[in-house]
């Protein structure tokens, strides 16, 4: 099967397991198949088939029941096949037969082709107790013969002449399955003893795997422009190689493509060159007359009440999209025209807690942006006397060409920034909201905001002593005082308190006994003053 590819391909990773090989057709093969079992059975011998537990095995137990089921004579030799994991699969197998292909799906009218008649499954087989004194048939893994059961029993059905052992499938260099096809008079087992092989070898390739005519029409047919070399020992793969750059070599050597075999772990290197190409469309494809050049003579030719087509030299700008392998610069505008494509924008809204004035926020904004546009309406607020507002409302400011927004007062505490996502929009608005943070905090924002703290006091009561009341405060201050240091002494003069206090040099706050402690110079000493405007304690 092709691909549904309208031009050549500029690589194409083939595998080249088989090299030059050439297999029979699939016809063939399953009577070559078919018949080797029947003649190694009816001679009274016994057929070892080593397969892998998934694809193949399934594929090959298929066609042995249908030829069994067609020959009655056949039906008395028993057909095994041991392998739990064949087992699992072969589950999996029957479940699905209606996803195989057309010549399944019409048996399973007659009843599920995955449910074999004349082939039974050894859930457990111990070789050394196998019961294989007259003929049978023995499906068993691995396909290579290098341990398990198909090891075990070939090594003990490799000497009689009248057994045979079928090879179905591609078999790796230097495995037991690849020496024995070449014939050797002796083969080594398991136990490392040296044995003769005197069973018949045969080969018949169920591989999945494509031979050389199917690698070079599929090759051919595709047509790429470098040929990558895959799966497959160096031997084969040169031989392919070979062959496939003789059947160039009738090309021109421009139409040759590049063959390349690289070994495991190494890397292969292309150059592509290629010009790619971009149709103008729309308004880009039209530039206004004031764009022209002052030539009157040009002017004069193309005329200069209408729009006329842009020059070579002249730059576009506008969106590249390619689609299908062709290319269009478009403006923005003209996407929903010329594409499927539409334009669309993000805007991003960040609430802010603020508890500042609109004064405060307004001069750390003007000392950091240039061109602020302020508006404000005053009756925009959602709450009464909203913090930040004041009196003057909900109060925007306009920053980067109206993308950030800073709206004041439409909340009560809080502060929105508003803006369109991009990349210079994203980081003005950090830096807003950076500000907004900083004008709580800083010094400034306390001067700004701060206000005189102002109690007010009862009247006193008729006959209330005034003084009295005076003193009362200021001793309440001297015992405050008293709790913190460690040594204040008052002093008491109508409306004013006057406390020196006392503080020990080292730092401790604790008046020591005896020795360099008593010495009252090391001691810091501060007076404060408190008074009062009227007798109210005011």
């Amino acid at each position: 099967e092709l691909p549904r590819y309208h031009a050549s391909p500029d690589v194409l990773i083939v595998e080249s397991t088989y090299g030059v090989q050439v297999h029979p057709t699939r016809a063939e093969r399953e009577a070559r198949f078919t018949g080797t079992i029947e003649r190694i059975v009816t001679g009274g011998g016994r057929c070892l088939i080593p397969v892998f537990a998934l694809g193949r095995a399934q594929e090959l137990l298929l066609i042995l029941d249908e030829y069994w089921q067609e020959h009655p004579h056949l039906q008395s030799v028993p057909v095994y096949y041991a392998s739990k994991m064949a087992s699992r699969a072969l589950r999996v197998y029957q479940t699905y037969a209606n996803m195989m292909n057309a010549r399944i799906r019409t048996q399973m009218d007659l009843g599920n082709p995955f449910s074999f008649r004349h082939i039974r499954n050894l859930k457990s087989i111990d070789v050394n107790n196998f019961d294989d004194r007259g003929p049978s048939v023995v499906f068993a893994s691995p396909g290579m013969l290098q341990s398990g059961v198909s090891r075990q029993l070939f090594d003990r059905w490799a000497t009689d002449p009248k057994n045979g052992v079928l090879i179905a499938g591609y078999a790796v260099e230097h495995t037991l399955a690849k020496e024995i096809m070449s014939q050797p008079k002796e083969v080594v087992t398991m136990e490392g003893r040296r044995q003769p092989l005197n069973c018949l070898v045969d080969y018949v390739s169920f591989s999945a795997h494509v031979d050389f005519v199917q690698n070079r029409d599929f090759i051919t047919n595709v047509n790429p422009r470098n040929i990558i070399l895959v799966h497959g020992a160096k031997e084969e793969m040169g031989r392919l190689k070979g062959a496939l750059m003789m059947q160039y070599n009738k090309l021109p050597e421009n139409k040759r493509p590049t063959i390349a075999m690289p070994p495991n772990e190494v890397d292969v290197k292309l150059i592509f060159t290629r010009r790619r190409s971009a149709k103008v469309m729309g308004k880009l494809a039209e530039v206004p007359p004031t764009d022209l050049e002052d030539d009157e003579e040009e002017r004069r030719r193309r005329g200069s009440s209408r729009a006329v087509e842009p020059r070579e030299g002249d730059s576009v700008r506008g969106i590249l999209v390619t689609q299908q392998d062709s290319s269009r610069i478009v403006a923005p505008e003209d996407l929903s025209t010329y594409t499927p494509l539409r334009v669309g924008s993000v805007s991003s809204r960040l609430h802010v807690p603020f508890v500042g004035k609109v004064e405060t926020l307004r001069m750390f904004l003007g000392e950091m942006f240039r061109g602020i546009e302020e508006t404000s309406d005053p009756s925009g607020g959602k709450d009464d006397g909203d913090a930040g507002a004041g009196q003057e409302g909900v109060v925007t400011f306009a920053m980067h060409g109206g993308q950030v927004k800073v709206v004041v007062g439409q909340t009560r505490g809080v502060v929105t920034v508003e803006w369109d996502c991009s990349a210079v929009g994203d980081v003005v608005a950090d830096s807003v909201v950076a500000l907004i943070m900083h004008a709580q905090s800083s010094a400034a924002s306390v001067r700004l905001t701060a206000q005189a703290c102002g109690h007010r006091r009862k009247r006193p009561r008729e006959g209330e002593d005034l003084r009295a009341k005076t003193e009362e405060y200021l001793r309440t201050i001297h015992e405050a005082l008293r709790m913190q240091y460690l040594s204040v002494e008052a002093t008491y003069e109508a409306r004013k308190g006057t406390f020196e206090i006392r503080i020990d040099a080292d730092g401790d706050g604790v008046k020591r006994e005896g020795g360099v402690g008593d010495d009252d110079s090391r001691d810091l000493t501060c007076t404060a003053e408190v008074s009062f405007e009227d007798d109210f304690g005011t």
